[in-house]
């Protein structure tokens, strides 16, 4: 098949290790793409059959870039998803594998990385100034290229094997149920070595301004029909303040047409609703013939 597949990339960054996943190779080509904007443009012009962005992580939320992407800027479907577990690592570069960790002087990450091990670094490097970088693989890139420097990099550990460097410590991240989301978007796809663990339908439901209750109703038209909804959140329209869109994810299970129903007595009462997609759902230990390894935004 080999068919294109874009990913947040560079290479041995946590979307790459998702999208490799999601679409492996040589079933599939894998090509990063150097932001969010980049993947989700490139599948709606076709110039991609396939996109891996990340949406959601356990510990720091939404990635609102990709939710407000998909809302004002692109006409895409969601096509799969992966929930991934992730393990943040400290890696150095083998000239200082030895150095005691308040010895490091400077912790080199993307931000979001930064964030999911920010009380383990307070503890244990409290001294050390953090610099951000664009991606985990351009972290550990940046400390492979300073073997002079007494820095240390966090990220996924193919990260440090693509750049030569050593683990210093595992698992890092703050909580240990550390997990986030992927989206796989445009065509549909089958996976070629895995069953999904379920489906899910995703919609966009704007509200009518001058309805009063009108988010209540909404919900309570699921509730009724017995649709369970995984996931609600609110991004503004970006049209007027106070006004908002509602992402919501809702479990597809053996009666699917209650969604269907739901939808319509949600239109029925003024709301707007776009279909992003119905979708499968794979967890990442389930995949045949991978295992999980370390991973992450």
């Amino acid at each position: 098949m080999n068919e294109p597949a874009a990913y947040l990339g560079p290479r041995g960054t946590f979307t790459h290790e998702a999208a490799q996943a999601l679409f492996p190779e040589p079933h599939f080509q894998n090509t990063p793409c150097d932001s969010i904007p980049d993947v989700l443009t490139a599948v709606d012009r076709g110039e991609f059959n396939f996109g891996v962005v990340p949406v959601e992580n356990a510990i720091e939320g939404s990635v609102n870039l990709t939710l407000d992407w998909l809302v004002h800027h692109v006409d895409v479907r969601i096509t799969g998803e992966l929930v991934y577990p992730i393990t943040q690592n400290l890696m150095v570069h083998p000239n200082h594998a030895g150095r005691p960790l308040r010895g490091f002087t400077r912790v080199v990450s993307h931000p979001q990385a930064v964030a999911q091990c920010r009380s383990h670094l307070r503890k244990h490097l409290p001294e050390a100034r953090v610099s951000y970088v664009d991606s985990t693989a351009e972290a550990a890139r940046h400390v492979a290229a300073h073997p002079e420097e007494a820095w240390v990099a966090i990220g996924p550990r193919s990260a440090g094997a693509l750049y030569g460097l050593s683990i210093l410590e595992s698992g890092i991240q703050d909580y240990p149920n550390n997990f986030t989301r992927f989206i796989a978007v445009g065509n549909a796809w089958d996976h070629p070595l895995a069953d999904p663990a379920g489906m899910k339908s995703s919609l966009l439901v704007t509200l009518p301004s001058d309805f009063p209750g009108a988010l209540h109703q909404v919900l309570a038209s699921f509730a009724r029909l017995g649709v369970n909804l995984t996931r609600i959140e609110s991004r503004p329209t970006k049209k007027k303040l106070g006004t908002y869109h509602f992402f919501i994810d809702a479990e597809q299970g053996a009666e699917e047409s209650a969604i269907d129903k739901a939808v319509g007595e949600v239109e029925s009462r003024g709301c707007h609703v776009r279909r992003l997609g119905s979708y499968p759902c794979y967890s990442f230990d389930k995949i045949n013939g991978m295992r999980p390894v370390d991973n992450g935004l």
